[in-house]
């Protein structure tokens, strides 16, 4: 079998940024709209890649100090 990603190189799904980070769908939605959670889509399906969702984690807690 194959080697397994790094966690960095993993592409979530957004009901998993949804509970990642304790938002709505419909929030989720709007910070990609607003382009503040970079994503891309494959066929119908979006996905955030996990060092956005981690870029944006740090982005957020560097605002709040």
């Amino acid at each position: 079998m194959g080697t397994a990603l790094p966690p960095s190189h993993k592409a979530l799904k957004v009901p998993e940024v949804m509970e990642a980070l304790g938002l709505s769908r419909f929030k989720v939605y709007d910070l990609i709209r607003s382009k503040q959670l970079p994503s891309f889509t494959i066929g119908r399906s979006r996905r955030i890649p996990a060092d956005a969702l981690q870029t944006f984690m740090q982005d957020k807690l560097k605002e709040a100090a």
